[in-house]
């Protein structure tokens, strides 16, 4: 059940426009999780400033969703705080693996139904498993809601409990400069 729902044909300016397929499936699947959450749509945005101002949170709050693979056809989400980047042999130590890789933009989008810039656990067109950095739980959050522009604020622990994610540390501060 969403706190918010804008009626899905109209954008924020009120315009009716067709809803994205990516979106489409992202909220269907947000509304089938139980989850409250705000929809906000803000239009495309150019960097992690722009998108959090636009959504109203902080840079940490933005929760990227990145792809990453295992191994063939072997895909999962992992969860990142928008000012912070995976670390590597983290993720690699929690997963038990040696190696793991990111796809390119036409395989993430051929594995998750979304392209880079929207893909969220939320509505994949495959249940990957998730792992959540640790700094995702424990506060408000605005993830992704498949389609650029459009994101769902919602309470970071109640989200890691849904998507039935690992939760740990896996990533480490965004380089500066």
């Amino acid at each position: 059940m969403s706190d918010t729902r804008p009626d899905p044909s109209s954008d924020a300016a009120g315009s009716t426009a067709p809803v994205p397929d990516g979106e489409a499936r992202a909220v269907a699947a947000l509304d089938a999780s139980g989850l409250r959450y705000r929809l906000v749509r803000h239009g495309r945005v150019r960097s992690l400033a722009e998108a959090a101002a636009a959504r109203k949170v902080s840079p940490s709050q933005v929760i990227k969703t990145m792809v990453v693979r295992r191994g063939e056809d072997d895909y999962l989400f992992v969860l990142v705080p928008g000012d912070r980047q995976i670390s590597w042999p983290r993720l690699r130590e929690v997963l038990q693996v040696s190696r793991l890789s990111m796809p390119d933009a036409d395989v993430a989008r051929e594995v998750t139904g979304f392209e880079r810039g929207t893909i969220t656990p939320f509505g994949s067109t495959r249940p990957w498993p998730v792992v959540a950095d640790a700094r995702v739980a424990g506060r408000a959050v605005s993830i992704g809601a498949g389609a650029h522009g459009v994101a769902a604020t919602l309470d970071g622990s109640k989200m890691v409990l849904a998507l039935g994610a690992t939760v740990a540390d896996v990533t480490e501060p965004e380089p500066q400069g």
